[in-house]
């Protein structure tokens, strides 16, 4: 039996679908038994706050994302209303771990600010509305998409039968939002460099200025692939960019953590640099 081109394309995207989805999840799985020693270390010897709940979330998240996306690849479905189901459970989990990763940053920009109230209520202003739009756009795109499967024998998952041009404005304004993140760690790195030297205070700018920079990239790569690439592709790499970003964040949490845990064997720069802003980000 011969299949038309578009057949054979959509095969192909929803075989690279499980290759990804799964070497994402081997990946993650390998970061986590890497990391395990020292995340027990965090876990058992840290105080519970807002940011350790928010470090379990963005850390364990990824396991329910990955199980949805295995799933849905690997699973024939011939239902088409379940198909789309597990594509938007996946579509918001992402979304939740991406403002999740997201609101590390946010609170390390506004220490490095010395709580400055003012560029909070700004920072978090433009990140709500930002998010509200793209939310809004990704329900519009998704929710009422059609979806299909391959009709080659062998060939598992489900895909969007017609996109929108329109999934490309949240990537759009995430990397709009975090260039202009980046400018403000710039300003700050610049004015403070000389009057504050601390260690702990590098690693902060350090990992600010990475992860920004990480989250543009991946933003603009977004923007071109979910304009010329297929769905299934388009997706893929969405979720790529949501699980790389969120291992990216609670790994400099956890080094941000064990960096202080060294500088409080030096008291007296350890106090320093609790008293301006540690407090704040931990």
């Amino acid at each position: 039996m011969e299949y038309s081109t578009d057949d054979v394309t959509a095969a192909r995207s929803l075989q690279f679908a499980t290759y990804i989805y799964t070497s994402m999840a081997a990946f993650w799985t390998y970061d986590y038994a890497c990391s395990l020693h020292e995340e027990w270390s965090f876990l058992l010897r840290s105080q519970w706050n807002k940011m350790k709940s928010l470090y379990i979330v963005t850390r364990y998240l990824p396991f329910i994302l990955l199980i949805t996306d295995l799933y849905m690849s690997f699973t024939s479905n011939e239902n088409p209303a379940k198909c789309g189901m597990l594509a938007n459970i996946s579509s918001g989990f992402g979304m939740l771990l991406a403002v999740c990763s997201e609101c590390f940053f946010i609170l390390r920009t506004y220490a490095l600010w010395n709580r400055n109230r003012i560029l909070l209520a700004a920072i978090l202003g433009t990140f709500f509305s930002f998010l509200a739009a793209s939310v809004s756009i990704t329900v519009d795109t998704t929710v009422s998409a059609a979806y299909t499967t391959s009709p080659i024998p062998g060939i598992t998952g489900c895909y969007q039968s017609s996109t929108s041009d329109q999934i490309f404005i949240p990537f759009l304004l995430f990397s709009v939002f975090e260039l202009g993140l980046m400018i403000l760690t710039l300003i700050r790195a610049i004015q403070s460099w000389r009057r504050n030297s601390s260690r702990l205070y590098v690693v902060l700018m350090n990992h600010n200025i990475f992860y920004y920079a990480c989250a543009f990239l991946f933003s603009v790569m977004n923007i071109f692939t979910s304009l010329l690439l297929q769905d299934t592709y388009r997706t893929v790499l969405n979720g790529f960019q949501f699980l790389t970003l969120a291992i990216v964040a609670v790994r400099m949490h956890i080094h941000l953590w064990q960096t202080n845990q060294h500088l409080c064997r030096s008291w007296s720069e350890a106090w320093t640099v609790q008293d301006d802003w540690w407090g704040w980000v931990w």
